[in-house]
């Protein structure tokens, strides 16, 4: 059996603990589901001198070997980053010991990734110039500002650059392992671990930070929020506002007022935005082409397809699934 794929996480006083805790936990039952005789992953933590680390939290958060002891061979080597907040905003932490010890680990390992304000530290260190990433959003104007040959996208929830992955951090750091879970072992682990987990089944790198479906939560015994699941599972159809209005027995202005009210948003927009999201998966994760992706999202036609693209991401269907496929 092949060896199993070697997990380093370096963590330091302050760390939110799912940064550290969420993609661990990702590779943990990654693991546990693809059973034996496949290989699966051997996660450790790694901190500045091997000690407990105090959390964001304040949960101690216990270390498997020092910065200095983490071997050549690793496989994939996350950082997590710290923040302070006070009444200025928010800053992140900018260790130089743990930026010059990335500077000397990050070259030789297979895969770097920055976990939430981690990107600060990969920055400074220098492996990041040139290449297009992502941050919490909160510091995403100040990691631009002091690296101005770094392109910070504050949308995304998870970019990958080659061998350089960063993500927005919190829970996008357990989307990011799983793209890499997938990226190792192939989709079919990857959407069984999330099962298992009981996650969104995966969120596309390219997804927005402010996600449509989880911009409300859902309550099964609300009439929007039933409507919302429903409107989800049939986006080829009819869901102009007299069709939703009819489907709740109430006259489309009432429906409208209702609607906004529990959403923030009109019915037409929310339908929209949730067709969009449907054909970013679609372009990332199927093989169909234009015109499947614009009728099966319910968008209709590639020119739909096309301007609801340009209007809400500036960017081309084409050229998203380049990007994030």
């Amino acid at each position: 059996m092949l060896p199993p794929h070697r997990v380093v996480i370096a963590a330091f006083p302050g760390v939110e603990l799912l940064n550290v805790t969420g993609p661990a936990e990702v590779f943990s039952v990654a693991t546990r589901v693809a059973g034996t005789g496949r290989p699966g992953y051997a996660v450790r933590i790694a901190t500045p001198d091997g000690e407990p680390v105090t959390t964001a939290g304040g949960i101690r958060l216990m270390a498997d070997l020092t910065l200095d002891e983490v071997p050549g061979d690793v496989d994939t080597l996350l950082v997590s980053g710290a923040v302070r907040v006070d009444d200025h905003g928010v800053e992140p932490v900018l260790d130089p010991g743990i930026i010059d010890w990335l500077r000397e680990a990050a070259p030789g390992t297979h895969r770097v990734a920055a976990v939430c304000s981690g990107a600060h530290l990969l920055a400074a260190a220098g492996l990041l110039d040139g290449l297009c990433v992502t941050t919490h959003w909160r510091t995403a104007a100040r990691l631009a500002a002091d690296h101005p040959r770094v392109t910070v996208d504050p949308d995304p929830i998870f970019i990958r650059e080659g061998r350089l992955w960063t993500c927005a951090g919190i829970a996008s750091g357990m989307d990011m392992a799983l793209a890499m879970v997938t990226e190792d072992h192939g989709p079919e682990l990857a959407l069984a671990t999330a099962r298992t987990m009981v996650m969104y089944v995966k969120r596309a790198g390219g997804q927005s930070q402010f996600s449509v479906p989880l911009t409300a939560p859902v309550d099964p015994a609300d009439r929007i929020d039933a409507l919302r699941v429903w409107i989800g599972e049939h986006l080829p159809e009819d869901l102009s506002a007299e069709v939703l209005a009819a489907r709740l027995h109430l006259s489309v202005r009432h429906f409208s007022r209702l609607f906004r009210r529990r959403t923030g948003t009109t019915p037409a927009a929310y339908v929209e935005s949730v067709r969009l999201e449907a054909a970013r998966r679609l372009l990332q994760d199927s093989g169909h082409d234009l015109p499947e992706i614009a009728a099966l999202s319910g968008l209709g036609s590639v020119e739909s397809l096309h301007r609801a693209f340009l209007r809400h991401l500036g960017t081309t269907p084409a050229a998203y699934r380049r990007r994030f496929r």
